[in-house]
């Protein structure tokens, strides 16, 4: 399994589509085996997702993601977690290990334009 991290100087980036990188790790038998930290290649509608799922992740984790991200992330096959915030590596540790505090989404949409 691939896990993609929101990532931004390290920590948990607080919006899934304008972070800067994502850190992805390979994850076998409940242990990291591999980590790597990629160029955001852009925010564009519905690509991200794609782009993601092509890279064989099956989990995205995030500060925040709008419900539209969300709902592709679904029809990618991929589950999102959200609220996640601290190092990116402490997190997917926790995440691993079932002890993943999140707290709210940090991605708040008005009138459908996204204010994050």
């Amino acid at each position: 399994m691939k896990i993609a991290v929101s990532t931004a100087e390290g920590r948990v980036a607080e919006h899934f589509g304008r972070c800067p990188q994502y850190t992805i790790f390979t994850v076998e038998d409940g242990e990291i085996k591999c980590e790597e930290v990629i160029d955001n290649p852009g925010h564009q509608p519905g690509f991200l997702p794609r782009y993601l799922a092509e890279r064989g992740v099956g989990c995205i984790i995030a500060g925040g993601m709008g419900p539209r991200a969300r709902d592709l992330f679904v029809e990618q096959k991929i589950s999102t977690v959200t609220g996640a915030a601290g190092p990116v590596r402490d997190v997917v540790d926790s995440y691993l290990k079932g002890t993943l505090k999140v707290g709210a989404d940090m991605c708040h949409h008005v009138d459908g334009n996204a204010r994050c």
